[in-house]
């Protein structure tokens, strides 16, 4: 079944390409210290959601129907949260990995827990499925076809994160974003993907899978 585009159409490649380099930005940006990653990744992503909405080209899920695509959803993100727990646990312990993902939950201090599971939750996963799995994927599925175009939009996604130096957040782009892409492709739309990167967002958020400082 597939689900109605909203919006207005504006230039679809433009908005592509300027949501990436706008992560990427955000990404430089926070690596210098000048902002955090709770407020300059929701404004990149927030923007570049509302303008890849504002292309008309969104869909939910024209693969499955609307409810069983947000069902797989929201268990993929439990299961991701779980798979994500259990690496943590034993690959924790290397130094690097334990000091950049302790350095991603300091930067929180200031916000409450249910204002950093709204701006990443509601947010910047929402955002983040809009751009890269709603628009990007499918641009790239033209000329590539649907499985090259989907590799070739989690590598684009990827490479935009490496601009943040940190491990998590890389590991988290190869992993989650394979999860997020895999899930578009086999729905037809950004539904699935969506909610399983909310839950996942909120599920490390409100349970981190490290030890943090109070």
């Amino acid at each position: 079944m597939a689900a109605d585009p909203v919006g207005a159409p504006v230039p679809a490649v433009a908005v592509a390409v300027g949501g990436g380099a706008a992560v990427v930005a955000a990404w430089a940006v926070v690596r210098r210290g000048r902002a955090s990653i709770w407020t300059a990744m929701a404004v990149a992503t927030g923007l570049a959601g509302v303008l890849a909405l504002a292309t008309g080209r969104l869909r939910l899920a024209t693969g499955v129907r609307p409810l069983p695509a947000a069902v797989a959803g929201v268990v993929s993100g439990v299961v991701l949260y779980g798979a994500t727990a259990a690496f943590m646990a034993v690959a924790g312990r290397w130094p690097s990995l334990a000091r950049h993902a302790q350095a991603l939950y300091d930067q929180r201090r200031g916000l409450s827990v249910p204002a950093a599971v709204a701006l990443a939750a509601l947010v910047v996963a929402p955002g983040e499925e809009a751009l890269w799995r709603g628009l990007v994927q499918p641009l790239l599925a033209g000329p590539l076809g649907p499985v090259a175009g989907a590799v070739a939009a989690w590598a684009a996604y990827v490479a935009a994160n490496v601009v943040s130096a940190s491990v998590p957040i890389v590991l988290g782009a190869v992993v989650g974003g394979a999860a997020w892409t895999a899930l578009a492709l086999l729905t037809g739309g950004i539904l699935a993907s969506v909610l399983c990167h909310a839950v996942w967002t909120g599920l490390m958020i409100v349970l981190p899978p490290v030890r943090t400082r109070p």
